[in-house]
């Protein structure tokens, strides 16, 4: 019901606005609501309201002659938020002269004299016809988060990025091409300098606002509900979602942290096309939304975004302490926190990352990139996967790699799949030396690695993958980890020296256990680890095993 459009009516006669709203309601109620006022202001207010929640309204009824606006006036300002709305003026017959000076000022469509009795002859053909027009043009409203500002704008990738990642519909409107975006912007008395601006879908907005802002906006960062978990989970990526079905299916109270947003890295990828179970693939973001789903549906809380400073562990019991100093009481541990892109330190990159320069995927701004040259830098499957979802809307991907060719880095369908693309250009032994702009990427100077020659070419964007190093800085604690930063588990403790000094009980560590009891870990985080989802799912799914086993010693 309430996302039927709207026909808006106003006249300061209450009995005359009783009596038009009831012969509206008697024909059209089925496919249009009918909201009326007799106050001016107050219609100006609601249209505002209307406007930034998405409403749609099909057509104005107005009183002429009214004390506050006439209503040749009110309709003025009324084109401003909904131009493409039909326009009705309400008259007595000495007001036709205003209503014809109208027709030019305001394109008015009808003027309606009144008393307009009977309904069936002299209302119901106007409005049906006006309506039936109106219908003609009419391309729905989108109903949401709405996102305007600068396309090459780092915070506007930031909040696009989050919300996409969190699986939240929004819709982007580019405040340099979109005339929707400067009507919301105009509208609501604002200005460039309040960009990016975030229109919720309940009419409120936030300007310039922090992704922190938008989830308690969004209500993505409940509020804790237990004293005491079973389990918690810090990552939301492959492996720390299986571990979130398990531990709910299986009785546990289970507590999932994500410091940006679910699906890791495996989430922002184009298309999976090697899972067990989906002979066509999926997206990431599809495997995000089926995890969350059943996770959720079993049981499992979330709490993002939000990021974990440290543990601590007393009396057998872990402590976590989230970046707001939040703390949380649990039994055990799952660390699931991936993997992070790694840096590419060359002259430029950090000017234009966020404008034109993206780590990973970067879906959010793959439309952005039509009719331009892209470049990937990167020869593995994510690399690849993105050079796929990008030449459907490049003139030209280049792919960038310093080895011979991509045979050692990527799987051999990916291969086939970028041979078979005429768009897909693979250029071996390059190196980007530098990335040139203003506000955004415009060039980079590209050296062929034998011959030493470069060459400036244009840009529309570069996309970088260049191997990831584990998430795992933020660990304080005596968590034994490899000289590349991955945490170890299992049998492979015992070649570190300090291991006995650290781990003090009567067992060896289970497969997954880290060298502090009771903490697990899981995923690409983990040393040795597979690096492919399937593997993730199987070892977060495998960890909650070890956390029964765990949990069953402490009682």
């Amino acid at each position: 019901m309430t996302n039927l459009p709207i026909i808006f009516c106003i006249d300061d006669d209450a009995q005359v606005l009783r009596a038009i709203v009831r012969d509206l309601k008697n024909k059209y109620r089925e496919e249009y609501r009918i909201l009326s006022t007799t106050i001016v202001q107050e219609a100006l207010d609601s249209l505002l309201e209307l406007k930034n929640k998405g409403e749609t309204v099909s057509l104005f009824l107005t009183d002429q002659r009214m004390p506050e606006m006439d209503g040749v006036t009110f309709l003025e300002h009324a084109r401003k938020f909904y131009p493409d709305a039909k326009r009705v003026l309400l008259t007595a017959y000495s007001d036709t002269e205003a209503a014809i000076k109208a027709i030019n000022q305001v394109q008015l469509d009808y003027y309606l004299i009144k008393p307009w009795d009977p309904p069936e002859e002299k209302l119901y053909p106007v409005i049906d016809e006006l309506l039936d027009e109106w219908r003609g043009m009419y391309r729905p409203e989108f109903r949401g988060i709405k996102v305007t500002g600068y396309q090459f704008s780092r915070d506007s990738h930031a909040v696009k990025d989050f919300l996409a990642g969190n699986l939240i519909p929004y819709q982007w409107l580019d405040i340099q091409n979109s005339e929707e975006g400067q009507r919301l912007l105009k509208l609501n008395k604002l200005d460039n300098n309040s960009l990016p601006v975030v229109f919720m879908d309940d009419g409120s907005y936030l300007c310039k606002p922090s992704i922190g802002d938008i989830a308690a906006k969004v209500g993505l960062n409940p509020q804790i509900k237990h004293d005491m978990y079973d389990v918690v989970i810090i990552g939301a990526g492959p492996a720390g979602l299986a571990a979130g079905v398990y531990g709910a299916s299986e009785g546990l109270k289970t507590l999932l942290i994500e410091r940006r947003a679910p699906g890791g890295q495996a989430g922002t990828s184009s298309r999976i096309e090697n899972y067990l179970g989906f002979p066509t693939g999926l997206s990431g973001a599809e495997l995000t939304r089926r995890a969350i789903t059943q996770a959720t549906r079993l049981g499992t809380e979330f709490i993002t975004p939000q990021a974990v400073k440290d543990i601590k562990q007393s009396g057998g019991y872990n402590k976590i302490i989230l970046d707001d100093d939040r703390e949380i009481n649990t039994r055990s541990i799952v660390i699931t926190t991936g993997v992070d892109y790694r840096k590419l330190d060359t002259k430029g990159i950090a000017d234009f990352t966020g404008a034109g320069i993206y780590y990973g995927a970067a879906m959010t701004e793959a439309t952005a990139c039509k009719g331009q040259n892209v470049f990937v830098v990167g020869g593995g499957n994510s690399a690849g996967q993105a050079a796929m979802y990008l030449s459907k809307f490049a003139q030209n991907v280049y792919i960038l790699i310093r080895k011979d060719d991509l045979s050692s880095t990527m799987s051999s369908y990916l291969i086939d799949q970028i041979a078979g693309t005429d768009n897909i250009v693979v250029r071996p032994k390059t190196e980007i030396i530098e990335a040139r702009g203003t506000d955004r990427l415009e060039e980079l100077v590209i050296r062929e690695i034998e011959t030493g020659n470069t060459t400036t070419e244009r840009a529309g964007a570069l996309y970088i993958f260049i191997g990831a190093k584990p998430f795992t800085d933020w660990i304080k604690m005596d968590i034994i980890k490899d000289p590349k930063g991955f945490i170890e588990t299992g049998r492979e403790l015992k070649n570190y020296d300090n291991f006995a000094r650290v781990w003090k009980q009567n067992r060896d560590p289970y497969l997954l256990e880290t060298s502090c009891p009771g903490i697990f870990a899981a995923g690409d985080v983990r040393a040795s680890a597979m690096n492919r989802v399937a593997a993730a799912v199987g070892e977060g799914s495998m960890a909650i095993s070890f956390v029964h086993k765990f949990l069953a010693e402490v009682k």
